[in-house]
């Protein structure tokens, strides 16, 4: 067997794409560790693989986190009512063990919880997540020791899924591993990580675009419906899917891919459904009877203008933004001079979802961070929309802190909140703007500009166009001047050239 020195990436694997050699922000902070990879560097002969170190530095961040948690973990979580907002370090976790009768033994959906809530407010999956947590919590001694334990287990199981979506995101772009690093190193997702259980569906979601990216279409559509019974927006990927196979014609990769997530979302969902339909049923009436909440724009509404919004207001409101958006991810999809590539339209969509609901707590921002790393692959704009959300971050918990000091008022008051929501917001917008640019303007694409079509797309990558519409039916034409290599796509022979 060949040793690790004289081993050398094969000739016919593509040659990865260096961030520090296209990225400004990139190569300035690779000055930390020695600077810029050279033209000399030996690739492919250590351990140290790409995957491998953005797996390493997503533990080793996931860790901060943790740490970050360390005043609430010793005692802010059960001692005065705003010391875990000022310390910036509220989690749900702790507090549920017993709140939803975990501590108790009571099993999700089918036994009643004491107080208002009843049920568990969590998907199946999310559910099933929380109970093997309990489980393997010991129940011995004080509540506060077994909620201190029920948090760590949690984590531990937690950083499995953030490894998961480190490597997912670092796999699915095969020239572009590094990527991956800005999942790693986002400052949010560690600060969020253990919030909640979101990690859980943003795993199996990651893992379901590195299964679509490797033409697995049927174990994309299982793990798509997996990831939506742990939580919600999961499913919302399906839709520009379906755009983008209408366009390139690959019905067949398509309905292969949702058979496979009805079927999965089914097995998990049907046997509760049937057995505790009251407590199946709990996360949806939840959601549709919840009001306007933290982060959205509508509490922003309500509160400036001292206007009462009703929860079927906002649904309503919401529900018809949300259709607005999606007709026009539809037209961009199905007008664009280049088919757009499947991650741009995947954080469009989600990214949507979370600008037009009616509460956006802190942990949402872990759905977007794999799908931006892989939409727009630039340092510059990834950190802008990764300090708004810090922003927010601490605004929130701030607020919190106003709200719960009594007349003391320790904290932000609600004028300084709304512009943390409106920082979240306008960061989440920006991101937006500069994804619709590059599909509008394919030159400008940070994955398309080095020499490739659509990586995380599967069947989508390199196909032809079937279906198109408006500009798109005719040769692409750019007002922007770019100097960088001619690239193919499809089999039409067609190239993306400079006027």
């Amino acid at each position: 067997m060949p040793s690790a020195e004289t081993t050398r990436m094969s000739v016919d694997e593509p040659e990865p794409v260096r961030p520090t050699k296209e990225d400004e922000v990139a190569a300035a902070g690779s000055e930390l560790i020695g600077g810029p990879i050279g033209r000399r560097a030996l690739l492919g002969t250590s351990w140290w693989s790409p995957v491998r170190v953005v797996a390493l530095v997503a533990i080793g961040m996931f860790a901060l986190g943790m740490v970050q948690k360390l005043p609430c973990y010793d005692g802010a979580w059960f001692f005065g009512a705003s010391s875990q907002y000022t310390h910036a370090c509220y989690s749900d976790i702790p507090h549920l063990y017993q709140g939803r009768g975990f501590a108790d033994g009571l099993v999700p959906y089918f036994d009643k919880i004491p107080g208002d809530m009843e049920y568990l407010e969590y998907p199946v999956l999310t559910g099933v997540f929380m109970e093997v947590a309990a489980w393997l919590t010991p129940g011995s001694g004080t509540i506060q020791e077994q909620e201190q334990w029920y948090w760590m287990v949690n984590a531990g199981m937690l950083m499995a899924c953030a490894a998961v979506i480190a490597v997912c995101s670092a796999r699915i772009h095969r020239r572009r591993p590094w990527d991956g690093l800005l999942v790693a190193l986002a400052p949010a997702f560690a600060l969020t990580a253990t919030i909640n259980w979101d990690l859980l569906a943003v795993a199996l979601l990651a893992a379901a675009m590195l299964m679509w990216s490797r033409q697995r279409p049927l174990a994309f559509g299982v793990l798509i419906g997996l990831a939506t019974a742990a939580k919600f927006y999961p499913f919302l990927l399906l839709g520009p899917l379906f755009v983008l196979c209408w366009r390139a014609g690959k019905w067949r990769e398509f309905g292969t891919a949702l058979l496979g997530a009805v079927g999965a979302w089914l097995a998990v969902n049907l046997p509760v459904m049937l057995l505790a339909p009251d407590g199946w049923a709990k996360f949806y009436r939840f959601s549709q009877e919840r009001g306007v909440d933290f982060g959205s724009a509508f509490l922003v509404i309500s509160q400036r203008m001292n206007i009462q919004i009703t929860p079927e207001t906002a649904n309503a409101y919401a529900m018809i933004a949300m259709l607005l958006v999606c007709g026009g991810i539809t037209a961009l999809a199905l007008t664009a001079p280049r088919r757009p590539r499947f991650a741009q339209l995947a954080f469009l969509i989600v990214a949507a979802f979370i600008l037009t609901n009616k509460v956006y707590s802190p942990q949402y921002v872990l759905w977007l961070v794999p799908l931006a790393a892989l939409a727009r692959p630039r340092w510059r704009d990834f950190l802008i929309w990764q300090a708004c959300e810090v922003v927010y971050y601490l605004g929130i918990w701030l607020y919190l802190a106003y709200t719960t000091s009594g007349e003391a008022h320790k904290g932000l008051p609600p004028e300084g909140y709304h512009v943390a929501i409106m920082a979240h917001l306008l960061g989440t917008l920006y991101l937006c703007v500069i994804v619709v640019r590059d599909i509008f303007m394919p030159e400008r694409d940070m994955v398309r500009r080095a020499g490739d079509d659509d990586p995380s797309g599967g069947v989508l990558d390199g196909a032809e166009d079937v279906h198109v519409y408006g500009a798109a039916a005719r040769p692409p034409r750019h007002a922007a001047h770019f100097d960088g290599p001619l690239v193919e796509w499809g089999s039409q022979d067609s190239t993306d050239r400079s006027p």
